[in-house]
């Protein structure tokens, strides 16, 4: 997958950056059974509730801001929402994270969880509380999430925007232990 490292967003055009193996092979009797995205952590981390979003970068993103849920991802809107797939969650309290407009098909998808007695529950604050513009654009919660600011993302900020800093903090060894905001007569500053 590529994709724009200004938006974050899979490069579609002129083409979708994305292909399958066994596109590429020609294999034609090929028979594909998709799984979730980082569903080999099942076993290992057992102690947090599984929490599942479409895009893999979504679940990657969400596992460093909620690291208290295991994030997996389906891969598109319901690849991996079906009653096979599943099967890997049994025993596990699910919640499910749909991008915005994609919140009543996985509503609908909670009966195929109900009936292979998974506890399963749909996040639809996003939905609730997105604008019309947010909707059009089809974001998701990791869209919301970075766009948060965290002390330690404005850190990564300041060092990226001078590169002398890092090298500072890490010769150092300097942790990050705070951010306060100062107003001066100028502007606000945040450090």
């Amino acid at each position: 997958m590529l994709y724009d490292r200004l938006t974050g967003h899979r490069v579609q055009e002129p083409f979708p950056h994305i292909n399958w193996v066994h596109s590429v092979l020609r294999l034609p009797d090929y028979k594909l059974t998709q799984c979730f995205f980082g569903e080999h952590l099942l076993p290992y981390i057992r102690d947090k509730p599984v929490a599942i979003v479409e895009s893999e970068k979504t679940a990657i993103l969400a596992t460093h801001y909620l690291p208290q849920y295991l994030w997996l991802a389906t891969g598109g809107k319901c690849s991996c929402l079906n009653r096979e797939a599943i099967q890997a969650l049994r025993g596990r309290e699910v919640l499910l994270v749909p991008d915005l407009n994609a919140t009543d098909d996985w509503r609908k998808k909670l009966t195929l969880f109900d009936d292979s007695g998974i506890k399963a529950s749909l996040f639809e604050q996003l939905e609730q509380m997105a604008t019309d513009e947010q909707r059009e654009q089809g974001l998701d919660i990791a869209d919301f999430l970075i766009a948060e600011q965290t002390p330690h993302g404005i850190l990564e900020q300041m060092m990226q925007r001078n590169p002398a800093l890092r090298h500072l903090v890490d010769a150092l060894q300097l942790e990050l232990v705070g951010i306060e905001e100062l107003q001066t007569e100028r502007k606000l500053i945040k450090i």
